[in-house]
């Protein structure tokens, strides 16, 4: 069967992912896209402007194409033409495409009012890519900036303007913000809350004509008579479907536009499909990227010929979303349309939080509801309204805070049913999260790999735990985060035992809470509690005990049992006479030396009995110990930053100099790796770290939570356009924070994968101090920067310390077996057939 697809859209590749699920190798498909890139990820186009790239914006897995040869993606190839009668797609190239059934995933295109004036240069839609990189061009050259519309897209476009820097205003037709959306009380706290973000809200303005400014590009005038100056103005009123086509090929359109389908998404051909914001099922276009997928999963199963293909009935438009940092959601019935409803309502001024309910009119069932400010009650009011539920004797009891300490009547997650769906954007069913754990799934972490749940929007990722959690205790399942058993807790709440009770030892650790003698497992970990609580040198006697010969040896072992040594470089900045002396010690003891991905330079092939003498050549030549072999912070990656490179803001080294300075040597449940970018072209790749700086114009983007490796992560961006002690007194919070609640050998990533609330809670207790604990961490990351001593000098000072670097116990001299080979001018470990070869013709010399 031919298929042509027209879009590749978030709704196109989607319906690309399900045919490729079903392994449908007879189906040739062929994807006429119109943009340079494949699919990217709209919902999240604003992260470009806190410097996302295309590229990390993009919707396809790698190698999606390549190993699925019967999918064919063509780009910078539109549409032009639909022969019906023929069935064939002329493309713009001037090629005829000829098809067995065809699917429009055209999308929409921004509404631009006709006003006089709109085509003027600076006059921008937010949209695609390209239309954010002209906004970008024009922003560098702009100091006011102006969105026409404040829906969804209006606000969100609003925020990218606001951090490029510009002085921002939304001018809105409508009386209230997110009209739609929201009733006028929920506008009216929305809009305080937009307003005291710096951003000027107009509403109830009709703009008539945009003309020369004055002291501004362009002078937008109003049909009450005022005006507005501004230099960039972007259109954000709304969507209109792209049904062109569609109208040219003679199918059925609606009265207002878009693609008349029916259930199975077919229009009025029925060898061609309408998907997404094209499509117009009974009279609604759906503006939302949950419903298309759901319509592509319908597709999908059309073309596969599924026996009991799903069908397409509509879909709940509820939405819940963070605005300029402003939670907003909107639930079904939300202005209290529907004959007879109930409307209850909960304002706090001071706090800036609407929350409205709305019910049937037997006060039994939830219709709908908005909520501003605070949007924690989503998911159960959602699924109440979803899934019929009945109400609490008192339904106010839903939105009103709750007193006292008395808990809130919350979802019981037991009565769900399995069709209902927990995760509109990736259609996960409360089945599926059951089976799931039956699968094995006792983490959120496990259940958003196996089932996608919570890796979109991350809306749902409150509900999906209280399954999660109802489940493992309706099959009887204790989840034991015991740390071992001789320990009946868990890293986090022995790391607070340690902290409250100050316990300053292994030994007192297991006599108070423990049991037993310890194991390789507990002792590695309280000796890094220890020394992220105390600072205490790692091989202290009462310490020494506990470390992993990495730790032991303050090295790294490798495969030949020599060990690689590693000094801190900053920065990565090392002066030439710094090169000469780490040179010099290479050569004096024949090291290999290897550039690493950190910055910094790795001496390989020292044995046990050297390493002393190594780190005192090198500690009198200004060097310290890197921690390349502790689970510790290691390194801060820089580019050149504003000092040298033309296109950098701020300096970027001297940042990275000054926090590697301060968190060298911190221990924590894993290793940490940080990086400075001094401009969005992201030279030192920070948003792959565990703490990455990107500067900015006015300061300072954190991300935190990325990593490299076998399974890498972007970072998320924390908190942006940061002034330096800002940035610094956010990292200390983040650090700390993470060392507390983390479970062993668990990376930052996999850390926030599996935190309660993820991104919004960190937010909340590093940004917000929801915890009111922000000066507790402070003070504790105060001690470690305190306290710090390099563990090589404190080493080599200590003559106890120096008798167990030794390669024998009977003996000073070193392991004459070690066998090395000379290759590209270094030594390298011999291999098995070289080392036994040596080691015959040492025996024979010997004999």
């Amino acid at each position: 069967m031919r298929i042509v697809v027209i879009g590749n859209g978030m709704v196109g590749h989607k319906l690309l992912e399900q045919l490729a699920a079903e392994g449908l190798e007879s189906l040739e498909v062929t994807v006429l896209c119109e943009e340079s890139r494949p699919a990217y990820d709209r919902v999240h186009l604003s992260e470009f402007f806190s410097g996302k790239t295309a590229d990390q914006l993009s919707l396809v897995a790698p190698g999606f194409f390549e190993q699925h040869g019967n999918l064919l993606l063509r780009l910078n190839a539109r549409a032009t033409q639909i022969d019906s009668a023929a069935k064939t797609v002329t493309v713009s190239t001037g090629e005829t495409l000829a098809y067995d059934k065809l699917v429009l995933a055209t999308g929409s295109f921004p509404f631009v009012p006709p006003v006089p004036g709109k085509d003027r240069p600076g006059c921008l839609v937010y949209r695609t890519i390209e239309d954010l990189e002209a906004i970008a061009a024009a922003g560098r050259t702009s100091k006011i900036g102006v969105v026409v519309g404040g829906g969804l897209l209006g606000l969100e476009a609003a925020k990218a303007l606001k951090d490029m820097g510009l002085a921002t205003h939304v001018v809105e037709f409508a009386p209230r913000l997110m009209a739609v959306q929201v009733d006028d009380g929920g506008g009216r706290i929305l809009r305080r809350k937009i307003e005291q973000l710096g951003v000027c809200v107009h509403t109830g303005k009709n703009t008539v004509d945009i003309v020369d400014g004055e002291t501004c590009r362009h002078r937008m005038k109003f049909a009450d008579g005022g005006f507005l100056e501004t230099d960039v103005i972007l259109f954000s009123a709304g969507i209109r479907p792209r049904d062109e086509l569609a109208r040219q090929a003679g199918l059925a359109m609606g009265e207002r536009g878009g693609i008349v389908v029916d259930e199975c998404c077919r229009t009025s051909d029925p060898d061609i499909y309408a998907i997404g914001e094209c499509a117009l099922y009974q009279n609604r276009i759906y503006g939302l990227v949950a419903p298309g997928y759901q319509m592509a999963a319908v597709v999908a199963a059309q073309l596969a010929g599924a026996a009991e293909a799903p069908k397409f009935t509509g879909a709940d438009m509820s939405t819940k979303l963070k605005l300029m940092g402003v939670d907003v959601a909107s639930i079904g019935d939300a202005h209290g349309a529907t004959k007879g409803s109930l409307t209850y309502s909960f304002i706090d001024e001071r706090q800036q939080v609407y929350k409205k309910l709305v019910v049937s009119e037997c006060g039994k069932y939830v219709l709908g509801g908005v909520l501003v400010g605070e949007a924690e009650d989503y998911g159960t009011l959602l699924q109440m309204m979803l899934n019929r539920l009945p109400l609490p004797e008192r339904p106010e009891s839903l939105i009103l805070p709750a007193l006292d300490g008395a808990a809130k009547p919350g979802l019981g997650v037991g009565a769900l049913p399995d069709a209902a769906q927990v995760c509109s954007c990736n259609n996960v069913t409360k089945g599926a999260i059951c089976a799931a754990v039956d699968g094995g799934c006792t983490t959120l972490g496990a259940l958003k790999s196996c089932t996608k749940a919570a890796t979109s929007c991350g809306g749902c990722a409150p509900l999906v735990t209280q399954i999660l959690k109802h489940e493992l205790s309706a099959r009887g399942v204790a989840v034991s985060n015991h740390l071992c058993e001789h320990f009946p807790y868990s890293r986090q709440e022995l790391y607070h035992l340690v902290r409250v009770g100050r316990i300053k030892s292994f030994d007192e650790l297991l006599g108070m809470h423990g049991k037993g003698r310890g194991c390789d497992i507990c002792k590695p970990v309280v000796g890094s509690i220890l020394a992220s609580c105390w600072n205490e040198h790692v091989l202290k006697p009462r310490h020494a005990k506990l470390q992993d010969s990495n730790d032991y040896y303050l090295a790294n072992i490798q495969k030949d049992g020599t060990y690689s040594v590693v000094p801190r470089v900053p920065g990565g900045e090392i002066t030439p006479d710094g090169l000469i002396a780490i040179g010099a010690v290479a050569k004096k003891y024949g090291l290999y030396t290897k550039i690493t991905g950190g910055q910094r330079i790795d001496l390989f092939g020292a044995q046990v009995h050297q390493l002393p003498v190594i780190w005192k050549e090198l500690i009198d030549a200004g060097f310290e110990s890197g921690h390349a072999y502790g689970k510790a912070v290691r390194t801060v990656k820089s580019c050149v930053g504003s000092t040298w490179c033309r296109y950098g803001v701020q300096d970027s080294v001297g940042l990275a100099i000054e926090i590697e300075n301060r968190y060298r040597g911190i221990r924590s449940p894993h290793k940490l790796k940080f990086a400075v970018s001094g401009c969005t072209r992201e030279c030192a790749e920070a948003q792959s770290k565990d703490v990455g700086v990107i500067a900015t114009e006015k300061g300072w983007n954190l991300y935190v939570c990325g990593n490299g490796g076998m399974k890498p992560r972007h970072a998320d961006l924390l908190a942006g356009d940061l002034d330096k002690d800002t940035l610094v007194k956010y990292i200390d919070r983040f650090l700390m924070f993470y060392v507390r609640t983390a479970d062993r050998l668990q990376r930052t990533s996999v850390w926030l994968e599996n935190l309660e609330g993820g991104l919004d809670y960190l937010r909340q207790v590093v940004c917000e101090d929801k915890l009111g604990i922000a000066a507790e961490l402070e003070a504790e990351m105060r001690h470690l920067v305190d306290t710090y001593e390099c563990e090589w000098k404190k080493a080599v000072e200590d003559p106890a310390t120096l008798r167990r670097f030794r390669t024998f116990v009977n003996s000073e001299s070193g392991d004459n077996r070690v066998v090395f080979v000379q290759e590209r001018g270094q030594i390298r470990p011999a291999t098995d057939e070289e080392r036994n070869l040596a080691h015959n013709a040492f025996d024979k010399e010997a004999a």
